[in-house]
């Protein structure tokens, strides 16, 4: 998954690793793509041919325009540049049209976008302090930091495989953040404000950003300025060998496991705790995505994208904290290890059960019940970690 033999000088390892997981998402393009893939292409038809005036209101397909208006001007430019490839899938009337040329173009489309996710997770490994970084660049925090996100599962088959935008929305979200811990606030806000203006859903985000920007931007006249870490009480900044991004308390907003239009999460590990309960959270979200993809040639390519994201994050984290306790107790172990007989029913032994044709939501309901159990959990620590973990100050006084 990683590139272990780059120098550890510069940003080749980074630039590796960026180009690495771009070659294994054009080998993704061929695979199974849901109704976003329709639902996109008649986005591109409707700003392509109407006028701005009837973007919303257009309705010869059932997939109408229902984001902002920002993704709406997204779908025009994009449009712009497919009329090279296929000039039918601009076409409002040839309704669930696809060709090769549609394909690609589609395809291409998102990969192409995600270089703002790239960038983003370049601008977030400026913020963290290396001071503390092991030897090897393999245990380095940037290189852990870079290879979780870069690399991560969700994102690759809800975006490459599924279809959606999702990487360059969080690269969105990933560069506000970073900007804001580099105290460009403005910056900051402004980027948050150009999020929501593509997606929308994004707003349950809002509050954190509204209470973090009045602490530390609006009301600190005569007074020295709070950093990032101090909306994050549990998550020094500069001192934990994974502060990375905003931390748990915040991006725990953003920790929406389960839903479609959310399925990409970053928790900081700026500790052993918040490590435990970031690889909880990854690995039962990451699991609970597996009935999107329901057709038996993507089975093999997502059981073997999740066991290698999950074995490298589990490893990763727990040789960074080598010196910590263990990351999970007895009882998280067993709830983790209990995905694999979950998975083995749902797959392999329920199709040829007589229960297949009465009761055919049963898998789904076992995998939503199971997932939503252990999010429950990490949600429940998250919170109590909030409530019980000292303040930084008053933790570098003690």
């Amino acid at each position: 998954m990683a590139a272990p033999g780059v120098a550890a000088g510069g940003g080749n390892w980074f630039s590796a690793l960026a180009l690495g997981v771009t070659l294994l998402k054009c080998l993704l393009i061929p695979t199974y793509h849901s109704t976003d893939f329709e639902v996109h292409r008649n986005w591109l038809a409707i700003t392509h041919s109407l006028p701005i005036s009837q973007w919303y209101y257009e309705a010869t397909s059932e997939w109408t325009l229902d984001y902002p208006p920002f993704f709406a001007w997204f779908e025009y430019a994009l449009s712009h540049v497919a009329k090279y490839f296929d000039q039918e899938m601009l076409n409002i009337h040839n309704l669930n049209y696809s060709s090769s040329r549609t394909l690609l173009f589609q395809r291409f489309s998102v990969i192409f976008t995600d270089a703002v996710f790239v960038y983003a997770v370049h601008e977030c490994c400026k913020c963290i302090d290396g001071k503390k970084a092991g030897k090897e660049l393999t245990e380095k925090p940037k290189f852990i930091l870079s290879v979780l996100l870069l690399w991560n599962f969700g994102l690759l088959i809800v975006d490459h495989i599924h279809f959606q935008y999702n990487g360059f929305l969080f690269g969105l979200m990933l560069l506000s953040i970073a900007r804001l811990f580099q105290k460009r606030h403005m910056e900051g806000a402004l980027l948050f404000a150009v999020l929501l203006h593509f997606k929308h859903i994004y707003l349950y985000v809002a509050p954190a950003y509204g209470i973090y920007l009045l602490r530390s931007y609006c009301f600190t006249a005569n007074k020295p300025e709070p950093t990032a870490s101090s909306l994050v009480p549990t998550l020094p900044f500069q001192e934990g060998p994974l502060p990375c991004i905003l931390g748990s308390k915040l991006l725990g907003f953003v920790q929406c496991f389960g839903q479609s239009a959310l399925r990409h999460r970053l928790l900081s590990v700026g500790k052993a705790g918040d490590a435990s309960i970031f690889l909880i959270l990854t690995t039962t979200g990451h699991y609970s995505l597996f009935p999107l993809l329901f057709t038996a040639p993507e089975l093999p390519i997502k059981i073997l994208l999740m066991l290698l994201f999950t074995i490298y994050s589990i490893s990763s984290l727990k040789t960074l904290f080598r010196k910590e306790k263990t990351l999970f107790n007895w009882m998280e172990t067993f709830y983790l290890l209990g995905l694999a007989p979950l998975e083995i029913f749902c797959e392999f032994v329920f199709p040829f059960t007589s229960w297949k044709l009465k009761y055919p939501f049963i898998p789904l309901l076992l995998t939503s019940v199971y997932c939503a159990v252990g999010i429950t959990y990490a949600w429940f620590r998250l919170y109590v970690s909030v409530l019980t973990d000292p303040p930084v100050g008053k933790t570098k006084k003690q």
